[in-house]
């Protein structure tokens, strides 16, 4: 068989077209050990109940419904088979149209019909996937695009696994592969494309406007370089782009669609040296671009701390699996706002869980009981 290290794509068999369907059977006549697995009875089920929300069907009613949708296409010919070789799996769904409508019908009304109409045009381009793998999954579950770009030169490392949502059958496999696959998993009708050498200056324009231009970048990556390369090139397309930096819930947006002159990163680097930023080696020199970027005069105390770490006990800042949660949550919900023409402003964001959730609000809550009585 070929070989599937960086196998991205599942394969989809229509056993309604002749090839297809002797294509199918000489697959897994060819490798007897492909799982197949076939629910499509309950898909149907699902499909009929969402769809007569007032009705309670019998048993015997809903075989009926079944039968009745089916038509004279029998049960084996419905839908599509998609075949995933990293899983060796073999799988029984829905068609495309259908197999959406069942996926999504707990996203409405948060989400309205005409609003997923509107959202499945969208094309969402991410550059960086450890931050960036909970972004994508939490867009591919809520299906707030049609296509997803991803860009990662990396592999998956056991240090990794502090905050990636992946396993140690993972390790050394590039999260390109990781990210792609997990979402075909979710939904294989959502398109996924990827640049697995990562976001570079000779793969830019590509990135941003191959086989028609993304509509929100998402950077979320530890290179500098690339994080101004990024933006230059989202300002050239008029692309919005947004940022979260795992921090006190920290998002910066920037809308280089509503407002073309705008400075990336707000300003906040236009006296240094953007030029010279592949010259810099040294993590002080390095810290002094992050800075400028961030400003750490508002990071949590915390990472403060962890700064003063890096190249003496540690080797980077620390990251942790609930912040990159919440980021793939936060960047989600504004992104879904943005596509829909929602008013989300450029701008720098905060949403503190420490602040939030501070002691001495528990203990005025306490105190304020103990008043009452």
């Amino acid at each position: 068989m070929k070989k599937i290290n960086n196998v991205i794509k599942p394969i989809f068999f229509d056993l309604t077209t002749t090839a297809q369907k002797y294509q199918f059977f000489s697959l897994l006549a060819a490798n007897p050990s492909i799982q197949r697995l076939d629910e499509i009875d309950g898909q149907l089920a699902e499909l009929i109940k969402l769809r007569n929300p007032k009705k309670k069907l019998t048993s015997t009613e809903m075989v009926q419904e079944i039968e009745a949708h089916l038509g004279k296409t029998t049960k084996e010919n419905y839908g599509v088979w998609v075949y995933y070789p990293w899983l060796n799996k073999i799988i029984h769904l829905l068609n495309e149209k259908e197999f959406v409508e069942v996926r999504t019908n707990r996203n409405q009304y948060k989400i309205t019909p005409k609003e997923e109409a509107i959202l499945a045009t969208k094309k969402i381009g991410i550059i960086g996937l450890s931050v960036g793998k909970a972004i994508a999954i939490t867009i591919a579950l809520e299906r707030i695009c049609g296509e997803l770009v991803l860009a990662d030169f990396d592999v998956i490392e056991l240090s990794n696994l502090n905050r990636i949502q992946t396993g140690v059958k993972n390790l050394g496999v590039k999260k390109t592969t990781v990210v792609a696959r997990e979402i075909a998993e979710i939904d294989p009708y959502l398109k996924v494309s990827c640049y697995q050498e990562g976001f570079t200056e000779e793969n830019a324009t590509d990135f941003f406007t191959k086989n028609g231009k993304i509509d929100i970048c998402i950077e979320v990556c530890d290179g500098l370089p690339t994080k101004i390369v990024a933006r230059q090139k989202a300002k050239e397309f008029g692309i919005p782009v947004v940022m979260e930096t795992n921090d006190r819930g920290m998002v910066d947006i920037e809308r280089f669609d509503l407002e073309p002159e705008r400075p990336i990163f707000h300003g906040l680097t236009d006296h240094l040296a953007i030029s010279n930023i592949k010259q810099v080696q040294t993590n002080e020199e390095k810290l002094s671009f992050i800075n400028a970027i961030v400003d750490f005069s508002n990071s949590s105390v915390r990472l403060k701390e962890s700064l003063t770490e890096i190249g003496k006990s540690i080797l980077t800042w620390p990251q942790l699996a609930s912040d990159v949660a919440l980021g793939g949550a936060v960047l989600t919900h504004v992104c879904r706002r943005i596509l829909l023409n929602d008013s989300i402003l450029s701008g720098r964001y905060f949403i503190d869980l420490y602040e939030l959730f501070k002691k001495d609000a528990i203990n005025h809550h306490q105190q304020t009981t103990l008043d009452a009585k």
